[in-house]
């Protein structure tokens, strides 16, 4: 019993790293099976437009699907219609792009994923960059090549030039060569950006590291918690109305919230380094139910950089 528990504590402890390697393989098997049962490079004119529609529009939804799923851009723009001061707050107007920055760095993780992955098999960029119809690519493809080369480029990655095949094979191992070494520049590039993003923010973090480690346990038992309490109240509340119509009686008084008080633990967190309050909820329950004070010192999020969008 305590192995089974120490190997749960240790899959708990690396959540974050399991949930990227899954998204990993997630996105590889997609990509496999976009090539194998979706994709058919036509081998034309089109080749260009149809290699390039594959490569990035799946990026593009993926993109989409990470904004949806962020529970910060829900947070961010409901309401902003009816009250534009909730994402443009008086004297702090970056604040917004500060945040939505943010959900932007956790949203890409999928698409960049599907982007290395797609290039690090080279099919769709083949298929594109042998329908480009650039003179300069053109030539630089096809030096010491056959003058049929400039001609059959596009039926290169369909097998169906009539070049010999030691050429269209040479071409088809360089349009693939390309496709991989523009993957890794994707991901060192990541990685890179990944690095010094981390460390930014570690640098400029106005708390302690064991604080900061705390802050994180904090934040995801409250998530534990909260979802708890909305099933709870949800069910006393729902139980309470049916029976009342169905018997005809007068409700029992259940307290909630008051409408202020939604609004204002709806609210994105700001970080105050004068009064330690570990989330919006915890600063409401401490400090009362307050007008909120737009002079705020600007959202920092340390808590959130490591969850996956």
């Amino acid at each position: 019993m305590d192995g089974f528990q120490t190997v749960l504590k240790f899959f708990m402890n690396q959540k974050t790293a399991i949930g990227y390697s899954f998204m990993a393989l997630l996105t590889m098997g997609g990509e496999r099976v976009f090539s194998l049962v979706a994709f058919r490079c036509p081998c034309s004119n089109e080749n260009f437009r149809y290699g390039l529609v594959f490569l990035f529009s799946p990026a593009f939804v993926l993109l989409v699907i990470g904004y949806f799923l962020n529970s910060k851009t829900w947070k961010l723009f409901t309401g902003c219609w009816v009250n534009p001061r909730k994402i443009f707050p008086r004297g702090n107007i970056c604040n917004c792009f500060y945040v939505f920055g943010q959900i932007t760095l956790h949203a890409l993780v999928a698409p960049v994923m599907w982007l290395s992955v797609a290039l690090l098999n080279g099919t769709f960029y083949e298929c594109a960059m042998s329908g480009l119809k650039n003179p300069a690519y053109l030539h630089a493809v096809c030096h010491s090549k056959s003058a049929k080369c400039l001609e059959e480029l596009h039926k290169v990655a369909c097998d169906k030039s009539s070049m010999p095949f030691p050429e269209s094979d040479e071409l088809k191992r360089t349009l693939q060569a390309q496709s991989q070494i523009l993957g890794w520049c994707v991901i060192v590039t990541t990685a890179l950006l990944s690095l010094l993003t981390t460390c930014c923010a570690s640098c400029q973090s106005k708390v302690s590291h064991l604080q900061l480690m705390f802050w994180r346990v904090y934040t995801e038992k409250e998530k534990e918690q909260l979802e708890k309490i909305f099933q709870l109240y949800a069910t006393k509340l729902s139980e309470r109305n049916l029976k009342c119509f169905f018997e005809n009686k007068e409700p029992e008084a259940i307290p909630l919230p008051a409408f202020q008080a939604w609004e204002d633990a709806s609210q994105l967190y700001s970080f105050s380094s004068s009064k330690q309050h570990y989330s919006t909820i915890h600063r409401l329950v401490e400090e009362g139910q307050k007008e909120i004070n737009e002079g705020r010192e600007t959202m920092l999020d340390f808590v959130d950089r490591s969850e996956i969008p």
